[in-house]
Protein backbone atom coordinates (compact mmCIF):
# COMPACT_ATOMS: atom_id res chain seq x y z
CA UNK A 1 0.00 0.00 0.00
CA UNK A 2 1.46 3.38 -0.86
CA UNK A 3 2.35 6.44 1.70
CA UNK A 4 -0.46 8.05 0.31
CA UNK A 5 -3.29 5.53 0.37
CA UNK A 6 -1.49 5.28 4.44
CA UNK A 7 -2.34 8.98 4.83
CA UNK A 8 -5.86 8.65 3.08
CA UNK A 9 -6.83 6.07 5.84
CA UNK A 10 -5.32 7.82 8.53
CA UNK A 11 -7.77 10.88 7.79
CA UNK A 12 -10.44 8.65 7.38
CA UNK A 13 -10.17 7.35 10.94
CA UNK A 14 -9.74 11.00 12.37
CA UNK A 15 -13.13 11.65 10.75
CA UNK A 16 -14.77 8.28 12.17
CA UNK A 17 -12.94 9.16 15.43
CA UNK A 18 -14.84 12.83 15.53
CA UNK A 19 -18.16 11.51 14.76
CA UNK A 20 -17.60 9.07 17.74
CA UNK A 21 -16.48 11.83 19.57
CA UNK A 22 -19.77 13.76 18.92
CA UNK A 23 -22.00 10.79 18.83
CA UNK A 24 -20.59 9.88 22.55
CA UNK A 25 -21.56 13.55 23.46
CA UNK A 26 -25.34 13.42 22.18
CA UNK A 27 -26.29 9.96 23.35
CA UNK A 28 -25.22 11.54 26.92
CA UNK A 29 -27.15 15.01 26.50
CA UNK A 30 -29.93 13.98 28.63
CA UNK A 31 -26.77 13.50 31.46
CA UNK A 32 -25.22 16.47 30.55
CA UNK A 33 -28.24 18.57 30.63
CA UNK A 34 -29.13 17.28 33.41
CA UNK A 35 -25.99 18.21 35.31
CA UNK A 36 -25.83 21.73 33.85
CA UNK A 37 -29.25 21.91 35.69
CA UNK A 38 -28.02 20.88 38.75
CA UNK A 39 -25.32 23.37 38.52
CA UNK A 40 -27.57 25.92 37.79
CA UNK A 41 -30.30 25.17 40.62
CA UNK A 42 -27.40 25.48 43.06
CA UNK A 43 -26.17 28.87 41.95
CA UNK A 44 -29.30 30.07 42.37
CA UNK A 45 -29.61 29.17 45.46
CA UNK A 46 -26.17 30.62 46.34
CA UNK A 47 -26.35 33.71 44.58
CA UNK A 48 -29.66 33.98 46.94
CA UNK A 49 -27.66 33.10 49.96
CA UNK A 50 -25.39 36.43 49.19
CA UNK A 51 -26.42 39.61 50.80
CA UNK A 52 -26.40 42.75 48.67
CA UNK A 53 -23.09 45.13 48.93
CA UNK A 54 -23.49 48.62 47.66
CA UNK A 55 -20.61 50.90 46.72
CA UNK A 56 -20.14 55.14 47.43
CA UNK A 57 -17.81 56.98 45.31
CA UNK A 58 -16.19 60.30 45.43
CA UNK A 59 -14.79 62.06 42.91
CA UNK A 60 -11.76 64.46 43.82
CA UNK A 61 -9.79 66.83 42.07
CA UNK A 62 -5.64 67.42 43.59
CA UNK A 63 -5.57 70.89 45.25
CA UNK A 64 -2.77 73.13 43.63
CA UNK A 65 -0.30 75.18 44.95
CA UNK A 66 0.06 78.86 44.60
CA UNK A 67 3.31 80.58 43.85
CA UNK A 68 6.54 78.59 44.61
CA UNK A 69 10.06 79.00 43.40
CA UNK A 70 12.21 77.08 40.96
CA UNK A 71 15.75 77.59 41.80
CA UNK A 72 18.87 75.94 40.62
CA UNK A 73 22.73 75.16 41.34
CA UNK A 74 24.19 75.16 44.88
CA UNK A 75 20.88 77.26 45.93
CA UNK A 76 18.64 74.14 44.19
CA UNK A 77 20.58 71.92 46.75
CA UNK A 78 20.01 74.00 49.74
CA UNK A 79 16.49 74.27 49.30
CA UNK A 80 16.43 70.30 48.79
CA UNK A 81 18.12 70.14 52.58
CA UNK A 82 15.61 72.68 53.90
CA UNK A 83 12.77 70.04 52.32
CA UNK A 84 11.77 72.80 50.24
CA UNK A 85 10.06 70.89 47.15
CA UNK A 86 10.35 73.65 44.61
CA UNK A 87 9.71 71.57 40.95
CA UNK A 88 6.86 72.54 39.10
CA UNK A 89 5.88 68.50 39.84
CA UNK A 90 5.37 68.68 43.65
CA UNK A 91 1.90 68.73 43.60
CA UNK A 92 1.50 65.47 41.42
CA UNK A 93 3.94 64.06 43.42
CA UNK A 94 2.07 65.07 46.32
CA UNK A 95 -0.72 63.83 44.93
CA UNK A 96 0.55 60.54 44.09
CA UNK A 97 1.52 60.03 47.61
CA UNK A 98 -1.36 60.86 49.30
CA UNK A 99 -3.06 57.76 47.40
CA UNK A 100 0.18 55.55 48.52
CA UNK A 101 -0.16 56.57 52.55
CA UNK A 102 -4.32 56.42 51.82
CA UNK A 103 -3.33 52.41 51.11
CA UNK A 104 -0.98 51.85 53.00
CA UNK A 105 -1.27 49.41 56.41
CA UNK A 106 0.06 52.21 58.80
CA UNK A 107 -3.09 54.79 57.47
CA UNK A 108 -5.51 51.84 57.09
CA UNK A 109 -4.75 50.67 60.54
CA UNK A 110 -4.80 53.75 62.24
CA UNK A 111 -8.27 54.82 60.31
CA UNK A 112 -9.61 51.21 61.72
CA UNK A 113 -8.78 52.08 65.30
CA UNK A 114 -9.72 55.53 65.66
CA UNK A 115 -13.44 55.08 64.01
CA UNK A 116 -13.66 51.22 66.01
CA UNK A 117 -13.87 49.40 62.38
CA UNK A 118 -13.34 46.07 63.19
CA UNK A 119 -16.67 44.54 63.61
CA UNK A 120 -18.09 45.98 60.49
CA UNK A 121 -15.31 45.06 58.83
CA UNK A 122 -14.70 41.40 59.63
CA UNK A 123 -17.63 39.92 61.24
CA UNK A 124 -20.45 42.05 59.04
CA UNK A 125 -22.26 39.34 56.49
CA UNK A 126 -25.40 41.62 55.98
CA UNK A 127 -27.59 44.53 56.33
CA UNK A 128 -30.71 45.10 57.67
CA UNK A 129 -32.98 47.71 55.68
CA UNK A 130 -35.94 47.99 57.96
CA UNK A 131 -33.50 48.48 61.22
CA UNK A 132 -30.65 49.72 59.69
CA UNK A 133 -28.51 47.66 61.59
CA UNK A 134 -25.48 44.84 60.43
CA UNK A 135 -26.49 41.15 60.45
CA UNK A 136 -23.30 39.74 62.38
CA UNK A 137 -21.49 36.42 61.55
CA UNK A 138 -22.65 34.43 65.16
CA UNK A 139 -19.78 32.26 64.67
CA UNK A 140 -17.37 35.41 64.66
CA UNK A 141 -18.90 38.00 66.55
CA UNK A 142 -21.47 37.42 69.79
CA UNK A 143 -22.91 40.50 69.80
CA UNK A 144 -25.22 39.43 73.24
CA UNK A 145 -21.59 39.52 75.03
CA UNK A 146 -19.67 41.78 73.14
CA UNK A 147 -16.87 39.84 72.26
CA UNK A 148 -14.74 37.31 69.54
CA UNK A 149 -15.65 33.97 69.39
CA UNK A 150 -13.74 32.84 65.99
CA UNK A 151 -11.82 30.18 66.12
CA UNK A 152 -8.24 30.43 64.87
CA UNK A 153 -4.61 29.03 64.96
CA UNK A 154 -1.80 30.50 66.21
CA UNK A 155 -0.49 33.34 65.57
CA UNK A 156 -4.29 34.97 64.97
CA UNK A 157 -6.35 35.73 68.10
CA UNK A 158 -10.20 35.66 68.17
CA UNK A 159 -9.95 39.39 67.80
CA UNK A 160 -8.51 40.40 63.96
CA UNK A 161 -5.22 42.10 64.26
CA UNK A 162 -4.55 45.38 62.41
CA UNK A 163 -3.05 43.43 59.31
CA UNK A 164 -6.47 41.08 59.17
CA UNK A 165 -8.32 43.86 59.02
CA UNK A 166 -6.56 46.00 56.27
CA UNK A 167 -6.37 42.93 54.25
CA UNK A 168 -10.40 42.59 54.08
CA UNK A 169 -10.91 46.41 53.93
CA UNK A 170 -8.94 46.55 50.92
CA UNK A 171 -10.93 44.44 48.72
CA UNK A 172 -13.73 46.47 49.13
CA UNK A 173 -11.88 49.56 48.71
CA UNK A 174 -10.30 51.30 45.95
CA UNK A 175 -8.75 54.43 44.80
CA UNK A 176 -7.20 55.94 40.89
CA UNK A 177 -6.04 58.69 39.26
CA UNK A 178 -7.03 59.47 35.84
CA UNK A 179 -3.23 60.11 34.30
CA UNK A 180 -5.18 62.25 31.69
CA UNK A 181 -6.83 64.35 33.73
CA UNK A 182 -5.49 64.14 37.56
CA UNK A 183 -8.76 63.69 38.69
CA UNK A 184 -8.99 61.11 41.51
CA UNK A 185 -11.70 58.63 42.23
CA UNK A 186 -12.30 56.35 45.26
CA UNK A 187 -14.95 54.16 46.35
CA UNK A 188 -15.75 52.10 49.25
CA UNK A 189 -18.16 48.80 49.35
CA UNK A 190 -20.08 47.45 52.03
CA UNK A 191 -23.34 45.52 53.26
CA UNK A 192 -24.69 48.71 54.34
CA UNK A 193 -24.79 52.02 52.16
CA UNK A 194 -25.13 54.25 55.18
CA UNK A 195 -22.05 53.14 56.23
CA UNK A 196 -20.34 52.79 52.75
CA UNK A 197 -20.37 56.56 52.45
CA UNK A 198 -19.66 57.40 56.26
CA UNK A 199 -16.08 55.30 55.87
CA UNK A 200 -15.89 57.42 52.21
CA UNK A 201 -16.32 60.60 53.66
CA UNK A 202 -13.56 59.80 56.91
CA UNK A 203 -11.44 58.78 54.43
CA UNK A 204 -11.13 61.90 52.44
CA UNK A 205 -11.04 63.83 55.47
CA UNK A 206 -8.37 61.45 57.49
CA UNK A 207 -6.13 61.93 53.85
CA UNK A 208 -6.19 65.96 53.76
CA UNK A 209 -5.44 65.89 58.06
CA UNK A 210 -2.19 63.44 57.10
CA UNK A 211 -1.09 65.24 54.13
CA UNK A 212 -1.21 69.12 56.13
CA UNK A 213 0.44 67.57 59.31
CA UNK A 214 3.09 66.40 57.19
CA UNK A 215 3.38 69.45 55.54
CA UNK A 216 3.07 71.70 58.63
CA UNK A 217 5.88 69.29 60.12
CA UNK A 218 8.14 69.55 57.17
CA UNK A 219 7.92 73.19 56.50
CA UNK A 220 8.41 73.96 60.22
CA UNK A 221 11.73 71.74 60.30
CA UNK A 222 13.10 73.86 57.23
CA UNK A 223 12.11 77.03 58.64
CA UNK A 224 14.22 76.22 61.38
CA UNK A 225 17.16 74.96 59.20
CA UNK A 226 16.81 77.89 57.16
CA UNK A 227 17.12 80.37 60.19
CA UNK A 228 20.13 78.54 60.98
CA UNK A 229 21.49 79.32 57.36
CA UNK A 230 20.87 82.92 58.43
CA UNK A 231 22.62 83.26 61.09
CA UNK A 232 25.75 81.29 59.36
CA UNK A 233 26.41 83.19 56.08
CA UNK A 234 26.98 87.07 55.31
CA UNK A 235 25.77 87.02 52.10
CA UNK A 236 23.52 89.17 51.10
CA UNK A 237 21.80 87.63 47.90
CA UNK A 238 22.28 84.31 49.74
CA UNK A 239 20.61 85.83 52.87
CA UNK A 240 17.35 87.40 50.38
CA UNK A 241 17.07 83.90 49.13
CA UNK A 242 17.23 82.45 52.03
CA UNK A 243 14.28 84.41 54.01
CA UNK A 244 12.48 84.17 50.01
CA UNK A 245 12.36 80.77 50.95
CA UNK A 246 11.34 80.75 54.80
CA UNK A 247 8.68 83.28 53.14
CA UNK A 248 6.97 79.88 50.94
CA UNK A 249 7.20 77.91 54.15
CA UNK A 250 5.83 80.39 56.29
CA UNK A 251 2.76 80.25 53.11
CA UNK A 252 2.77 76.80 52.90
CA UNK A 253 2.13 76.70 56.93
CA UNK A 254 -0.33 79.61 56.21
CA UNK A 255 -2.58 77.14 53.93
CA UNK A 256 -2.39 74.09 55.75
CA UNK A 257 -4.11 75.99 58.81
CA UNK A 258 -6.61 77.39 56.96
CA UNK A 259 -7.16 75.16 54.20
CA UNK A 260 -9.45 72.12 55.10
CA UNK A 261 -9.30 69.89 51.96
CA UNK A 262 -5.71 70.44 51.99
CA UNK A 263 -4.58 67.80 48.67
CA UNK A 264 -8.15 66.38 47.69
CA UNK A 265 -10.73 69.23 46.71
CA UNK A 266 -14.25 67.41 46.67
CA UNK A 267 -15.68 67.61 43.26
CA UNK A 268 -18.84 65.52 43.07
CA UNK A 269 -18.95 64.13 46.94
CA UNK A 270 -20.11 60.95 48.49
CA UNK A 271 -23.40 59.55 48.81
CA UNK A 272 -25.70 56.64 50.25
CA UNK A 273 -25.85 54.65 47.17
CA UNK A 274 -29.31 53.56 46.55
CA UNK A 275 -29.20 50.78 43.83
CA UNK A 276 -26.39 47.40 44.92
CA UNK A 277 -23.57 47.36 43.25
CA UNK A 278 -23.35 43.10 43.93
CA UNK A 279 -23.64 40.49 43.85
CA UNK A 280 -24.12 39.73 40.45
CA UNK A 281 -26.45 37.32 40.78
CA UNK A 282 -27.01 36.46 36.79
CA UNK A 283 -23.48 36.43 35.65
CA UNK A 284 -22.71 33.65 38.72
CA UNK A 285 -25.87 31.72 37.40
CA UNK A 286 -24.77 31.49 33.65
CA UNK A 287 -21.01 30.53 35.10
CA UNK A 288 -21.85 27.85 37.06
CA UNK A 289 -24.22 26.43 34.70
CA UNK A 290 -22.04 26.67 32.10
CA UNK A 291 -19.18 24.99 34.14
CA UNK A 292 -21.36 22.56 35.11
CA UNK A 293 -22.22 21.42 31.56
CA UNK A 294 -18.63 21.33 30.73
CA UNK A 295 -17.53 19.44 33.33
CA UNK A 296 -20.53 16.86 32.30
CA UNK A 297 -19.13 16.99 29.08
CA UNK A 298 -15.55 15.91 29.79
CA UNK A 299 -16.60 13.28 32.11
CA UNK A 300 -18.41 11.90 29.08
CA UNK A 301 -15.15 12.39 26.44
CA UNK A 302 -12.63 10.65 29.33
CA UNK A 303 -15.47 7.74 29.62
CA UNK A 304 -15.39 7.33 26.18
CA UNK A 305 -11.28 7.82 25.62
CA UNK A 306 -11.21 4.73 28.14
CA UNK A 307 -13.86 2.42 26.91
CA UNK A 308 -11.97 3.19 23.20
CA UNK A 309 -8.54 2.57 25.17
CA UNK A 310 -9.67 -0.43 27.18
CA UNK A 311 -11.63 -2.06 24.00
Amino acid sequence: MSEKELKKLDVQDDEIDLNQLFTALWDNTIVICATALIFAAASVFYSLSLSDRYKSEVLLAPVTSQGGLELSGQLGGLASLAGVNLGSDAQSDKTALALEILKSREFIGRFVAKYDLFVPIMAAEGWDRATDTLILDPEIYDDKSASWVREVKAPFKPKPSLLETHVEFMKSFEATQDKTSGMVKISVEHFSPYLAQLWLQNLVKEINDEMRQRDLREAQSSISYLNEQIKETNLSDLRTMLFSMIEEQTKTLMLANVRTEYVLKTVDPAVVPEIKSGPKRALIVIFVTFLGGFLASFVVLIRYFNRRTLG
